[in-house]
């Protein structure tokens, strides 16, 4: 793992949360993008190396919306950028972790991701991040 690429804050809605963070941060908000696959909107700020990224669902079925609804809003995951996300997600898997995607998906940001279950990282959703390249 090369960094903690960003941290995910489940929101209920972005049109509050993003002034919000824009005046906590001190920054402005530098992109907001949508993953219709994953049924969010997303918004993303620049905080020294790392990144805050916003989630709001988009659709009443989505991991988010479900999240906000049993949780609240809150952070919601931790992203760490690897270098090789196809071999990260091998040795992870080997070593006994739970993949919750068996090959990377288009993610926010020009990214490819995958998340591990929180039930074999300690109750935290981990998000493994490349940029995708080419």
């Amino acid at each position: 793992m090369l960094k903690i690429e960003h941290l995910g804050i489940a929101v209920k809605k972005l049109q509050d949360s993003v002034p919000l963070f824009e005046q906590l941060l001190n920054t402005p908000c530098y992109k907001t993008e949508g993953v219709e696959s994953e049924g969010v909107m997303t918004a993303f700020f620049q905080t020294g190396d790392s990144k805050i990224e916003l989630l709001e669902a988009t659709k009443p079925e989505s991991p988010i919306a479900k999240f906000v609804e049993k949780k609240g809003e809150g952070i919601h995951h931790i992203a760490f950028e690897v270098e090789n996300i196809e071999a990260e997600m091998k040795r992870l898997a080997a070593l006994g972790f739970e993949l919750l995607n068996e090959v990377p998906k288009n993610g926010a940001d020009n990214k490819l991701v995958c998340f591990l279950h929180p039930k074999t990282t300690n109750g935290v959703l981990i998000e493994l991040c490349q940029e995708k390249r080419g």
